[in-house]
């Protein structure tokens, strides 16, 4: 088992998300992602620590990335970036579970407490979090969770695919172009590593071996699909064709790609030529993995968030 050792200022966001009332949103149509410039720099120098000591991955950051922001507040994220305190200590050897564990599970009526975790952390030491706070009607329990990527509702997502939490974390939501950018991500090439999710295992982004063993180099690719067909109607459900403006829009195929339900494979890499299970960000949805293949880290919050009600 993963120690529960692990500080990180993002329970304090859920914390608030349940004492704010929600924005309420009606939206079912998805529409073009539109996304700010990023021209902006972060407020201080990006902070990252990464070692192995014994059976434990150590990582320290601040989230401040290298390559430059979006201008925050912007209209649809009223929050300013801020230095964070991280640390995490994951599993250097994780165990796969036979059966994958979701990222974000439906929250009842009555419960206490957001569903959301982040997946992982890129190695710039900024978290990976592809989960939203906004639901239909503003009803986490309706389980119809708006998709950050599906353009139904501006969430201020800047050119990287990112934006900021009321703690001022700055978290990515998908492919993060400036750090695929820095590290020089190219087809036809074995992916660098891009971070370690919250399990322990590797991520890297698009490209790897076609499978263990092989030294061909293909685009991974996810096994979701939009369902077909329509939502159920109001007052139940938003209504409206299965376009990607929800993330429940979306059903796992097995086969349809070549990843599984987790966005990921046992496969060897570069840095594992033996051989291990590895996470890939993809171009299609889910883009960042919504489940784990072994057991993540429990979080904690080393202190209280500040600022507006969140808009993830």
């Amino acid at each position: 088992m993963t120690r529960i050792l692990v500080v990180i200022l993002w329970i304090a966001v859920t914390a608030e998300a349940q004492r704010r009332t929600p924005w309420i949103h009606t939206a079912n149509q998805a529409g073009a992602l539109r996304t700010i410039r990023a021209t902006e720099k972060g407020p201080t120098a990006s902070e990252v620590e990464m070692q192995q000591q014994g059976d434990e991955r150590i990582i320290k950051a601040n989230g401040i990335p290298e390559h430059e922001v979006g201008a925050f507040p912007n209209r649809g994220n009223p929050h300013r970036i801020q230095p964070q305190t991280y640390r995490f200590e994951l599993e250097a050897e994780p165990r796969p579970n036979k059966t994958s564990q979701p990222l974000h599970k439906k929250q009842e009526r009555g419960q206490r407490g957001a569903p959301n975790l982040p997946f992982g952390i890129a190695i710039n030491g900024v978290l990976f979090d592809p989960g939203t706070a906004e639901f239909w009607q503003g009803d986490r329990t309706s389980g119809w969770n708006y998709c950050a990527l599906g353009g139904a509702i501006g969430l201020g997502l800047d050119e990287h695919h990112a934006h900021v939490q009321p703690t001022g974390a700055y978290h990515y939501h998908g492919l993060p172009t400036g750090l695929l950018d820095h590290l020089d991500l190219t087809p036809g090439e074995h992916s660098p590593l891009i971070g370690w999710a919250a399990d322990g295992y590797p991520v890297y982004a698009r490209y790897g071996y076609e499978k263990k063993g092989s030294k061909k180099i293909i685009e991974h690719t996810s096994s979701y699909r939009l369902k077909k067909g329509e939502r159920p109607r109001p007052p139940a459900a938003p209504g409206g064709d299965y376009d990607g403006a929800f993330v429940q829009d979306y059903e796992y195929k097995a086969g349809l790609g070549t990843l599984d339900e987790c966005n990921g494979r046992f496969i060897h890499t570069p840095e594992f030529p033996d051989g291990t299970y590895a996470y890939f960000l993809t171009e299609a949805w889910p883009v960042i993995p919504r489940a784990f293949r072994a057991d993540p880290i429990s979080m904690r919050s080393a202190r209280g968030g500040e600022g507006r009600p969140p808009r993830p």
